[in-house]
């Protein structure tokens, strides 16, 4: 059996066990994938101080997130049709994170419902919103997550319109699959994955089918799906979600420091930020790039946490000593979980976790809560010296 070492590991098992049109869907970006690389990419740039004869004893990474006791500063982002990746994805990958103590983030756009995921889980997760033009149902959905006890709302806000992915036109991307030749051939040779899904009865939307009128086939749940992303979109609107909602609001998808501004004014709990993991606007900056512009526009008015590149525990310490409150990671647990399940998604927070203990101590600290932009080397001219 393969020693699993790092997250590259978890990827190649993923790789061979996975259909393609579900990895293809994971590890893409829209367009011509600039802003998919560079999400990575730009965290190379940033360099670590080593430090020595320092005590390194008796460190801890748990820290809070929106006010939730962590046990890093990670959550699992939300991630579309999550239980085509694995069987019952959405479960497993929320059992892993409850276990390891770190917040798991339920897709709108879940393969598993809100209600499966509240009755396999004791601990409060939660829940991403994308903003429907249908009301009723925006409405039913909220109260859902609330009769669950999500303990945030995630509301997803640079997806109003879908960016183009080529791999996902090419590939006839679908949840469950259509069977064309190409996919039929493909998913011969994917017979662990192919037992796990025959095993389960969750293969569809189960946050949307059965609850709209109309939707029994996935051809209609797609027609409907693509129809209903609001294009109308605006601050007083998620005000007005926010206020539905009463709970705490997380408000994802901000690259620029107006936007974080705007976010503070309608009363966010924290923001992310996030191009969507280069899906939706290519050519945009990475995360980590927008991340200084907009701590100093919001400075300590409300938390901010970086999603987009994070693929290790090294990620995670650039970007909290950059500044970050927390992060979020989406491809680097789907590795695991599309590899090894539960088990995979465990693994890929613990080698997460090791590094991010490891580097910060080799770097002087014993507490993630105390460090600062001292520890890393930016190379001048790193935010962009733009006209």
């Amino acid at each position: 059996m393969a020693v699993i070492t790092n997250n590259d590991d978890l990827k190649r098992i993923y790789r061979r066990r996975v259909p393609k049109m579900f990895y293809d869907y994971a590890e893409s970006g829209s367009w011509t994938e600039q802003t998919f690389r560079e999400n990575t990419s730009d965290f190379d740039q940033l360099r670590l101080r080593q430090r020595v004869a320092v005590d390194m004893s008796d460190r801890t990474t748990a820290t809070k997130m929106v006010g939730q006791d962590v046990a890093m500063p990670v959550a699992l982002a939300p991630v579309g049709m999550l239980g085509m990746q694995c069987a019952d994805g959405e479960i497993k990958a929320a059992k892993a994170a409850e276990k390891f103590g770190v917040p798991f983030t339920l897709s709108t756009m879940s393969i598993c419902s809100i209600e499966d995921v509240a009755e396999n889980t004791t601990q409060p997760f939660w829940f991403q919103l994308y903003t429907m033009k249908d009301q009723d149902y925006l409405r039913r959905l909220i109260e859902r997550a609330r009769a669950a006890k999500c303990s945030a709302l995630v509301i997803t806000l640079d997806l109003q319109i879908l960016g183009q992915r080529h791999k996902d036109l090419k590939n006839g991307l679908s949840a469950p699959p259509k069977l064309t030749i190409p996919t039929m051939i493909n998913l011969a040779t994917k017979w662990r994955w192919g037992l796990g899904m025959l095993g389960t009865k969750r293969r569809g939307f189960g946050n949307i089918i059965g609850h709209i009128d109309n939707i029994s086939d996935p051809s209609s749940l797609i027609h409907w799906t693509a129809s209903q992303f609001d294009l109308t979109l605006d601050w007083d609107k998620i005000a007005k979600i926010k206020e539905m909602w009463g709970g705490k609001v997380i408000l994802k998808g901000i690259l620029d420091a107006d936007d974080a501004r705007m976010a503070v004014k309608v009363g966010a709990d924290a923001i992310i930020v996030s191009n969507h993991g280069g899906r939706q606007l290519d050519g945009a900056i990475s995360s980590i790039r927008a991340l200084p512009a907009i701590l100093d526009a919001v400075g300590d008015q409300v938390d901010v946490y970086l999603d987009s590149g994070i693929r290790s525990g090294q990620d995670v310490l650039k970007a909290i000593a950059m500044g970050a409150k927390g992060t979020m990671i989406g491809r680097a647990y789907i590795y695991g979980l599309g590899a090894k399940g539960e088990a995979g998604v465990t693994r890929a927070l613990e080698l997460m976790h090791k590094e991010l203990d490891v580097s910060m101590a080799l770097c002087g600290h014993r507490d993630l809560n105390q460090v600062d932009r001292d520890i890393l080397l930016v190379p001048k001219g790193f935010e962009g010296d733009w006209v």
